[in-house]
């Protein structure tokens, strides 16, 4: 299994329009804490909600789909009320699928974009959907936290030396 997310940015607003119309992208599934806002808040600060304006005015259909509980999610979706899934145990792929058909995505089109390797660019690369990673905004200090991001540092410099070596062969 490869766990290299396709592409990594350096915030979720990177996806732009544009980008994503180059990559063929229609559908987009969204995690929400820590790649949309911190965990200390419940609702889209005023740059994610334009940033789904700028989705929306492109027909890119987008849906939610997050670990965290659905009265958080539901906070959060409050006034967008796009498809929105909670409790989702990625990197199990149901809640995916579910987003997925609430859209009418085919895998070809869809993207996932979240801040974590082992749940959401995994659950993306079990679906075989184009993975799309962003740094946490406010990352967990917790031990368990840590240690996972211990875990990442090596996938991402993969990453990294990859598109170095793809940047150096043009």
């Amino acid at each position: 299994m490869k766990f290299t997310p396709d592409l990594i940015l350096d915030s979720f607003d990177a996806l732009t329009v544009d980008l994503l119309k180059e990559k063929g992208i229609r559908y987009l599934i969204l995690d929400v804490d820590n790649t949309l806002i911190p965990y200390e808040e419940d609702v889209p600060r005023p740059a994610v909600l334009a940033w789904l304006e700028e989705l929306k005015a492109a027909d890119i259909a987008v849906s939610f789909v997050t670990n965290n509980h659905r009265p958080r999610l539901l906070k959060f979706n409050e006034a967008l009320k796009y498809p929105a899934f909670a409790n989702s145990c990625k990197p199990f792929r149901r809640n995916m699928k579910k987003a997925m058909r609430a859209m009418g995505a085919d895998r070809e089109h869809t993207a996932n974009m979240g801040d974590q390797i082992f749940t959401d660019t995994l659950a993306g690369r079990f679906l075989g959907i184009y993975t799309v990673l962003v740094p946490p905004i406010k990352d967990k200090r917790d031990p368990f936290t840590r240690f996972k991001r211990l875990l990442e540092r090596p996938i991402k410099r993969a990453y990294y030396k990859k598109k170095e070596k793809k940047n150096n062969e043009k």
